[in-house]
């Protein structure tokens, strides 16, 4: 199970705001859903496992998709909950520990997005328990999605932040384990995982999923926001366009702050 140092985060954070506050924010989105898109040509059933505010949950349902949204944080669900007497749909909204979905049948929906859980899962116990509860509620033939973080963005990151996080010791844990723990005397964050394009590739094939599509979200827009926030949209735009040309390169993959793998189950 999530700790309770990820909900209390959560509950202290406005999530909604976050990939729209500023352009380096925006290319994640839209870089999402333009890959959405792409894969998902039919209508389909999805669970959003950790759906946030409802970003995504929100696009794809507008897009007529049929929707579930679960989330560990209550606030969020408030959140999904009061936007959703704007819509002209219904959702089917609850507060859900990803690691227990028993609440589902087994091979129900078409597509899990996964998009938040596997990050903030420290334990690898914690993260297969997810890992099993996503495949099993999911049809076969259909489409599960996780974002990671790598840990080689991370380390470029937390160097920029502070200076205190230079710190050989904090720079190798990440390295070596991918664990930073809320109780971490460095900790910047909350209790979170980091990983890898080869171990996520090898993640999903081990686990019968054959990868249909793994792309960087945003890049490293994040570590130069100040300089993307000044563009005009005519620059704004012809970045977006590159970064869409070059964002399923593995060596883009591994340096930016937030990737998507997408899969098929057999």
């Amino acid at each position: 199970m999530i700790d309770n140092e990820v909900v209390k985060y959560y509950e202290n954070y406005r999530e909604e705001d976050r990939i729209t506050t500023n352009n380096a924010r925006k290319i994640e989105f839209l870089t999402t859903i333009k890959k959405f898109d792409e894969v998902f040509k039919k209508k389909y059933e999805i669970l959003d496992c950790a759906a946030g505010t409802g970003a995504y949950a929100f696009y794809l349902a507008d897009k007529g998709h049929k929707l579930t949204a679960t989330d560990i944080t209550p606030r969020h669900i408030s959140y999904i909950d009061e936007h959703l007497k704007e819509k002209p749909y219904s959702m089917e909204t609850r507060v859900l520990d990803a690691t227990d979905m028993s609440c589902f049948p087994d091979e129900v929906f078409d597509v899990v997005l996964n998009m938040g859980p596997f990050y903030h899962l420290i334990d690898e116990k914690a993260r297969k328990k997810c890992l099993e509860e996503s495949l099993r509620v999911l049809k076969k033939g259909g489409y599960f999605v996780v974002a990671y973080i790598p840990r080689l963005y991370l380390n470029q990151m937390i160097a920029m932040l502070d200076v205190k996080y230079v710190d050989e010791q904090l720079l190798s844990q990440i390295k070596t384990t991918g664990v930073l723990s809320h109780d971490d005397p460095n900790c910047f964050w909350t209790d979170t995982y980091y990983s890898s394009y080869d171990e996520m590739q090898a993640l999903f094939r081990d686990n019968n999923l054959d990868v249909v599509m793994h792309f960087a979200q945003d890049g490293m827009s994040p570590l130069f926001h100040n300089t993307v926030d000044m563009w005009n949209d005519e620059q704004f735009d012809t970045w977006l366009a590159y970064h869409l040309s070059v964002c399923t390169e593995k060596t883009i993959i591994d340096m930016s702050n937030h990737v998507v793998i997408i899969g098929k189950k057999n």
